[in-house]
């Protein structure tokens, strides 16, 4: 069967304007996108969808304005459809995970694609909370956040069915549980976020 025709609409602020259009395949956004602070881009089914979208002015959704506190944000996502990725910034959106690991270690948008095929978006967000808790430690922050309920509010505190995950899931969520306890006691907070207000967020809407 024929792969389904997508339109991406994209928008790119470029000094006091900002440069936005359709392209009719991925490959050719992504191209317009990458590495562009502050870029927005969707797919739709049809061209006349992604113009409206444009025309609505490019809003992924409405959100409430909020002040953002500072500290260490993190997610993680498969939205660029290559598996899973983990973002860890501050509360501009600056990425950090340069702090944690290897320049080489990272793709041309500062983020980390995990290379495992088995690898879950649950996964994802624990690996990045780990990375969190030792950007934190290093640059001596109090505040993490994040959006998801299962690592900040189970994994992260010895709270996992150990028989029903891959080991390598386990070990990391003790790992990690362990790095808390220690963040914990020297006045670390972990808290949720709403997914729309996370700096770090990686939900892409490709």
């Amino acid at each position: 069967m024929a792969k389904k025709q997508k339109y991406y609409a994209y928008l790119v602020p470029s000094g006091a304007r900002t440069i936005s259009g359709v392209v009719d395949n991925w490959k050719e956004c992504e191209k317009l996108v990458s590495g562009k602070y502050g870029a927005r881009f969707k797919g739709f089914e049809t061209r006349d969808d992604a113009e409206a979208w444009l025309a609505a002015g490019a809003r992924y959704k409405a959100q409430p304005i909020v002040t953002l506190l500072p500290g260490i944000y993190f997610d993680a996502g498969t939205g660029r459809g290559d598996g899973v990725e983990i973002s860890v910034t501050d509360e501009k959106g600056k990425n950090l995970l340069h702090k944690a690991i290897s320049k080489y270690e990272l793709n041309q948008f500062g983020k980390h694609l995990i290379k495992s095929d088995s690898a879950t978006n649950n996964f994802g967000e624990l690996l990045a909370l780990r990375y969190a808790l030792e950007i934190a430690k290093k640059m001596k922050v109090k505040h993490v956040f994040g959006d998801s309920k299962l690592v900040i509010e189970y994994w992260s505190q010895w709270r996992i069915k150990a028989k029903d995950l891959p080991e390598e899931t386990v070990e990391l969520a003790h790992e990690v549980a362990e790095l808390r306890e220690k963040f914990e006691a020297w006045g670390g907070m972990i808290e949720r976020i709403g997914g729309g207000h996370n700096p770090a967020d990686l939900g892409f809407h490709r």
